[in-house]
């Protein structure tokens, strides 16, 4: 029967890559990053998921006034198995924008296959676990093989920018059960020898600096917003990492990370003072540590700093997800998938937490077991993003041979 599944999914190779190409050319951005979000990717889904025998998929809308249709379409594909027990796979629609294109060497919605990869925005994030999960029922069916559990293949919106109307929607509707069995292909190693358990917290904010704006051959006229956001931003970096030092291993990178990233635009010339500065920081941070003490230092920080220029100086809070429990190590979907990677791939995999933020926080948060598995090259969210057509085929053969095994 594996090589059966092995041999079969081999042979679907190139219909896998048709339907990455196909995916990466819809773009499926989010409103909230000035997109249409994912209405046309999951009508395109639906119909390909139809049209290759896996049953009618039912559609979970979540309102949205601002995206296509005021939609954000959830699209769940049950598949009938020999126990009522559930084992769900869960993968995202949406990807992130493209960001600068004189950095991309090919158009990032014109996918390319090239030297066993293919290139485009989404291909890796999540692009090429959506295709492994289709791929890996459809072969059962070809097979005529019966699961060993329920299947159901979710298709959610909303995951890059915070799950409102995707994963938290189904939640909120009550469509999973502390009994299920979750497995969220949303970040991996190249090797597929890592397991993912537990997350840390989330926080994001925003610092604007309000000075006064003059000609830069005055400036004793004004108040350089850029000097005190710069000083600024050094003292928040080094004030947080040294009031949270603490490390905890399961973790890579075992400490949290406080990083001075976006930046937003201050005047258009060189000879002028800005008067206004807008900065931001991401922030991942174990769960040992409370968020509330973290904004504790940045709000002294910050306060000390205004005092000290006379800078009005405000922050403001863009995301915050406090870290779910983690996943238990010997929790059922972690033993399966463990035993299962290691059989089909022949790795053994290590089982850990990251910083980044995938949907299985929202499982946790709601006591639903939740592990977090890819074989993937690290490529998401940065130019040039591309998929390994091999990982994506090996991930379909883990995903085929976890809906047959039994516990």
């Amino acid at each position: 029967m594996a090589e059966n599944i092995t041999d079969l999914l081999d042979s679907l190779r190139g219909d896998m890559v048709q339907l990455l190409c196909d995916l990466v050319s819809v773009s499926a951005i989010s409103p909230k990053s000035g997109g249409r979000g994912e209405a046309e990717k999951a009508a395109f889904l639906s119909q390909y998921i139809r049209k290759l025998g896996l049953g009618h998929p039912e559609r979970f809308d979540a309102s949205d006034p601002r995206a296509e249709g005021g939609l954000r379409p959830n699209i769940v594909v049950r598949i009938p198995g020999s126990s009522t027990q559930r084992l769900w796979i869960v993968t995202h629609m949406d990807v992130v924008p493209e960001g600068d294109r004189s950095l991309w060497e090919t158009d990032p919605f014109s996918p390319v296959v090239k030297e066993g990869k293919v290139y485009g925005r989404g291909a890796n994030d999540n692009g090429q676990e959506i295709v492994a999960s289709i791929f890996a029922a459809y072969a059962l069916k070809k097979l005529d093989l019966t699961p060993a559990r329920e299947i159901c293949l979710c298709f959610v919106a909303d995951e890059e920018t915070g799950s409102f109307y995707g994963i938290q929607y189904l939640l909120r509707n009550g469509l999973f059960s502390t009994q299920d069995l979750v497995v969220v292909p949303d970040g991996g190693t190249e090797r597929g020898d890592f397991i993912e358990i537990a997350e840390k917290s989330i926080l994001w904010f925003n610092v604007q600096v309000f000075g006064k704006q003059v000609h830069a051959s005055k400036p004793n006229e004004g108040l350089n917003a850029c000097r005190i956001a710069n000083e600024l931003s050094v003292d928040l970096d080094r004030a947080l990492h040294s009031a949270f030092p603490d490390k905890d291993d399961i973790f890579i990178p075992p400490l949290s990370t406080f990083e001075p990233t976006k930046r937003e635009p201050n005047v258009a010339n060189i000879n002028t003072v800005p008067g206004k500065e807008v900065f931001a920081f991401d922030c991942r941070i174990l769960p040992g540590v409370a968020l509330d003490d973290v904004l504790e230092v940045i709000d002294e920080i910050c306060r000390r700093k205004a005092n000290e220029s006379g800078a009005l100086i405000e922050y403001e809070i863009l995301q915050r997800n406090d870290a779910a429990p983690p996943t238990n190590a010997d929790a059922p979907v972690v033993r399966l998938l463990k035993k299962t990677i290691k059989e089909v791939l022949g790795v053994d995999p290590v089982i850990g937490g990251i910083g980044g933020g995938t949907c299985a926080a929202f499982f946790r948060a709601r006591e639903i077991p939740a592990a977090v598995w890819a074989q993937e090259a690290d490529t998401a969210h940065m130019p040039n993003e591309y998929a390994v057509i091999e990982h994506m085929v090996n991930e379909a053969k883990v995903f085929a041979h976890l809906m047959l095994k039994s516990l």
